[in-house]
């Protein structure tokens, strides 16, 4: 049920209007195969493609071999623009404050 025109949405009614509302807002992503984004989105369709401005992308490898997983190194990168493929995406949440 949509609200009536001029009217901010009291909350989401589907899964992907909370994405709708964090368009041109800073979200953090989490793909498969430890990666991490955090970055504007500018874009998205139902099928979680996104197009991501200013976008912090955080890789943790992981060594398997080890019972604990352990985190063995950190790397961090930075794009001006990015595609995500939909698949590809495990989680999508608005950035919190502070």
């Amino acid at each position: 049920m949509s609200s009536p025109e001029g009217d901010a949405p009291s909350r989401p009614d589907e899964p992907l209007d909370l994405v709708r509302l964090c368009l041109d807002e800073i979200v953090f992503v989490k793909l498969r195969g430890d990666r991490q984004l955090s970055g504007r989105l500018h874009a998205y369709d139902s099928h979680c493609n996104l197009v991501l401005g200013d976008v912090t992308e955080t890789i943790f490898v992981v060594d398997e071999e080890d019972d604990d997983d352990e985190v063995k190194a950190i790397t961090r990168s930075h794009s001006e623009m990015l595609f995500v493929r939909g698949d590809s995406v495990v989680l999508i949440s608005p950035k919190p404050q502070g």
